[in-house]
C-alpha cells in the first residue's frame, strides 16, 4: 500500500495512481514488493526538524527515508519494503530551478530515490551516487512511457 500525506504544506501529487503503479513496477524489477510505503510531503522547516531530531544533522535536505521493512516483514513477507519517505517540496522546487529540470521531473526523481534507498541502493560515495543516478534515470524513462 502506498499512501501520500502532507505536513505543514498544501500540496497535491498529480497522477497518484500512475506514480503508485510506477513505484510498484520499479520495486518488482528489483525483486521487491511494496508493503507499507508512506510519502510525506512537507516544507523545509519540517524536514529540518526531522533531520535534527532523528539524524542529528543541522541542515535541510530534499528527502529523508526511514526504513521499516524489518518491522513489517511478518505482515508483508520477505523482500517487501516498508517505510516513510519525507520530501521537502521547498527543496525540490529549488533544486529543479538549480538543475534546470521541471518541478514534476525533479519530484519524481526524489520520489524514486526514496524507494531505491529502501531497496538497498545508497549514495554515500561518488561511485554509489553514479549508480543511484543511473537507477533514477532508468525509472524516470519508464515513468515517461506511462504518462
Amino acid at each position: 500500500m502506498i499512501n501520500y500525506f502532507n505536513e505543514e504544506i498544501k500540496f497535491d501529487l498529480t497522477g497518484k495512481r500512475v506514480v503508485s503503479k510506477w513505484l510498484r513496477i520499479t520495486a518488482l524489477e528489483k525483486g521487491f514488493k511494496i508493503g507499507q510505503l508512506n510519502y510525506i510531503f512537507c516544507d523545509d522547516p519540517y524536514l529540518l526538524r526531522i533531520n535534527r531530531d532523528f539524524l542529528g544533522h543541522d541542515h535541510c535536505t530534499d528527502i529523508i527515508t526511514f526504513d521499516y521493512s524489518k518491522d513489517y516483514e511478518l505482515q508483508y513477507g520477505k523482500n517487501s519494503i516498508s517505510g516513510d519517505v519525507y520530501i521537502s517540496i521547498d527543496t525540490v522546487r529549488r533544486n529543479a530551478r538549480i538543475y534546470g529540470e521541471g518541478f514534476e521531473r525533479e519530484l519524481h526523481r526524489v520520489i524514486v530515490h526514496g524507494l531505491l534507498h529502501l531497496i538497498g541502493f545508497d549514495d554515500i560515495t561518488p561511485e554509489l551516487q553514479t549508480e543511484m543516478r543511473v537507477q533514477e534515470e532508468n525509472a524516470l524513462v519508464r515513468l515517461s512511457s506511462m504518462l
